[in-house]
């Protein structure tokens, strides 16, 4: 059986890939249970510091839900959320930074992919969207909450009220993604931001990602304290050490993760 996600370590940096050209790369129920294994295996491999999820061909990152299968699976299992592969989108905590690198169509569940991730680089001929509502259901991995958080309301309400997706120059205009680039340097400019984030402290990136995430729910007197207690944290790694020891001998610093 061939493997839906193609998973692959490069040093530092993991690579997950959506392994359904065929069908642009949609979400099967195999798929998201690979893709928990992998996201998982990335999050307890301290030999790892960055991820980036891509989809397989040029056409699509993710087109969104396998509609026959997914549909089906989630009325059988409707009132058991249990029963659903856990996802980025919905109960994973991930503190390790994972960049979308979108090779063309980002729709619905593949969308909510991308919104789970924190950089997000686009191919020029890319297009972004949640058209959920034209099937009579909303978008269920984590749409309508995070991206209501990252762009205005008048937009995400666009997005997701008309079902209609954009394109890769408007969703760079309204701040959904990072940077477009050509089809054919989206992985190399992913996996240059991945080194750029490698150059930095791995705990004091992971510290900073949890601060973010965790801190948006808060208060800002919660999230300060919040902050105070993980930079305690990096404050007592070794890795504070060797930065404030390399920034002072003029050297790049040699990280540990420890």
């Amino acid at each position: 059986m061939s493997k839906l996600i193609e998973y692959s370590k490069e040093d530092k940096l993991a690579i997950f890939t959506l392994n359904r050209p065929e069908v642009f790369n949609a979400q099967s129920i195999q798929l998201l249970r690979e893709l928990e294994a992998a996201l998982k295996d990335f999050r307890s491999d301290p030999d790892l510091w960055v991820g980036i999820i891509t989809g397989a061909g040029e056409k699509a990152f993710c087109a969104g839900a396998d509609i026959k299968e997914t549909l089906g699976y989630l009325k059988k299992t409707r009132g058991r959320m249990w029963a659903f592969p856990e996802t980025l989108m919905r109960g994973m905590d991930l503190w390790k930074p994972l960049i979308a690198a979108i090779n063309g169509l980002a729709l619905g569940g593949g969308l909510e992919i991308a919104l789970a991730c924190d950089l997000r680089i686009v191919s020029e001929k890319a297009r972004l969207g949640l058209p959920e509502v034209r099937l009579g259901i909303i978008p269920g991995g984590g749409g309508t909450q995070r991206l209501p958080r990252m762009i205005p309301w008048c937009m995400a309400a666009q997005l997701m009220f008309t079902g209609e997706p954009i394109d890769a120059q408007e969703a760079y205009r309204i701040g959904l993604v990072n940077e477009v680039v050509s089809s054919e340097q989206v992985m190399p400019r992913a996996r240059e931001w991945a080194a750029k984030i490698c150059a930095s402290g791995p705990l004091a990136v992971r510290a900073a990602k949890e601060a973010m995430v965790r801190g948006s729910n808060m208060t800002l007197d919660d999230g300060i304290r919040l902050e105070d207690a993980l930079e305690g944290f990096v404050l007592s790694s070794e890795d504070f050490i060797e930065g404030t020891s390399a920034f002072i001998e003029k050297r790049k610093p040699q990280w540990k993760g420890k």
